[in-house]
C-alpha cells in the first residue's frame, strides 16, 4: 500500500480545520466521498485531482495553490 508523504496529508488536515470545515464540506464541494478526504487526510492515498479541482480545493480551504502545495507551515 503506497502511503502519501506525512507532510502533505498534514497540510491538507490543518488548512481544512483553519478553515473550519468538516471532511463531509470538503467531500461535497469537490464532488468526493468523505472517505476519500479521509483516506488523503491518514496518508492511506494520494490526491488525483484535475486542475479544476484543485482550484476547487484551493477556494474550499481558502488558501493558495502555493500553500497547499508546499507544504509550508499552515
Amino acid at each position: 500500500m503506497e502511503v502519501m508523504n506525512l507532510n502533505y496529508s498534514e497540510v491538507i488536515t490543518k488548512l481544512r480545520n483553519k478553515s473550519g470545515l468538516t471532511q463531509k464540506q470538503v467531500a461535497e464541494s469537490l464532488g468526493l466521498t468523505v472517505q476519500t478526504i479521509s483516506n488523503w487526510e491518514t496518508g492511506l492515498r494520494v490526491p488525483r485531482l484535475t486542475p479544476k479541482q484543485v482550484l476547487i480545493l484551493c477556494k474550499t480551504l481558502q488558501c493558495s495553490l502555493e500553500d497547499l502545495a508546499s507544504g509550508a507551515e499552515v
